[in-house]
């Protein structure tokens, strides 16, 4: 099971897609509302597992303070409001759709962040430290964001939007922790980091496609009736992505050795789209699954472009140097 799991998620290109269509397929030829009941269910099984492998002890490590604070300025100061544009000249009379957009563009990093600068050659220690600060701001930021950016023309629950952020991240994050802890305890650091700790992350993908096939299939007969949707979605998520990761990639060229931009890039481009859904979902009952629509559009285009942003990472940032030792 452990094998099929991680099989699936190294290849969420497929997997992803695959269960939308499954879910629209559901979606149309039954009755989906019961799915509903599932949300809270899939929304645990999609978080509590990556926060068990969660290195919150990184962050008070030194180094990389530069990195690190440009990634912020990046995720916190110029991303969602690039969501918040994209939202407002694409989806104006779609309010929801444009709520999907911003969630996407306010939680920084996920586990993928960490893999994907491994894939690239980056600074993994970095890309750490920017997973567990992401995190944390963003879900402390998030219900202030979506109030300022979205109260004007959406009616915000700001003390729902927190109760969920409460339970959907720093439960999990708590429950996660004390876990790690003790299995830490029990089997020491060496086996929980190459035997125990691996075995969690996939289940998480578990989570996210229950959740995405839940969003899917509650839209399924909206999706029917006007299939264009899905094009009208994929644009402004391709226009923020490709601009998030131009401007990443240009600062990191500028003011960060090789290593440094390309956590930066992942960082900063890679989104938690995990929570974002969850958010979306669970905060905003009914109305909120055509947030969850442009969030599960948006793992598509995330997936695919940071793959392919690894393929052309040499030809940006040259290939990765070796040690003297090894050249030698």
């Amino acid at each position: 099971m452990m094998k099929i799991l991680r099989k699936i998620t190294s290849n969420l290109i497929v997997a992803i897609p695959v269960m939308m269509l499954a879910g629209f397929t559901y979606g149309v030829l039954a009755d989906a509302a019961w799915l509903k009941s599932l949300i809270v269910p899939f929304t645990f099984l999609m978080v509590y597992p990556m926060m068990v492998t969660l290195k919150i002890r990184k962050v008070f490590e030194g180094g990389d303070m530069k990195a690190q604070a440009i990634t912020q300025v990046l995720n916190f100061a110029i991303v969602p409001f690039l969501a918040f544009a994209a939202g407002a000249a694409f989806f104006g009379d779609k309010p929801y759709m444009a709520l999907g957009l911003v969630l996407a563009g306010l939680v920084p990093t996920s586990g993928m962040t960490i893999s994907w600068t491994g894939f690239a050659g980056g600074n993994m220690s970095a890309a750490v430290k920017m997973t567990v600060i992401g995190l944390i701001l963003g879900s402390l930021a998030t219900p202030f964001y979506v109030q300022a950016l979205m109260g004007a023309t959406i009616s915000i629950n700001l003390m729902a939007v927190f109760r969920q952020i409460l339970f959907i991240v720093f439960l999990p994050m708590a429950l996660g922790y004390a876990t790690q802890r003790l299995l830490v305890k029990k089997y020491g650091q060496a086996d929980f980091m190459k035997v125990i700790g691996p075995k969690f992350p996939p289940l998480s993908t578990l989570g996210v496609l229950g959740i995405v096939f839940v969003a899917l299939a509650l839209k399924a007969r909206t999706i029917a009736a006007a299939p264009e949707v899905l094009l009208d979605i994929l644009l402004p998520l391709l226009l923020l992505y490709g601009i998030n990761f131009l401007m990443s990639t240009v600062v990191g060229k500028l003011l960060l050795p090789r290593g440094d931009a390309i956590a930066l890039v992942y960082g900063s481009v890679m989104r938690n789209l995990s929570i974002a859904l969850a958010i979306a979902i669970n905060a905003f009952g009914a109305k909120g699954s055509d947030a969850a629509l442009v969030i599960a559009m948006a793992y598509i285009v995330q997936v695919q472009s940071a793959a392919w942003y690894v393929r052309f990472t040499p030809a940006i940032f040259g290939k990765k140097s070796e040690p003297a030792s090894v050249r030698a």
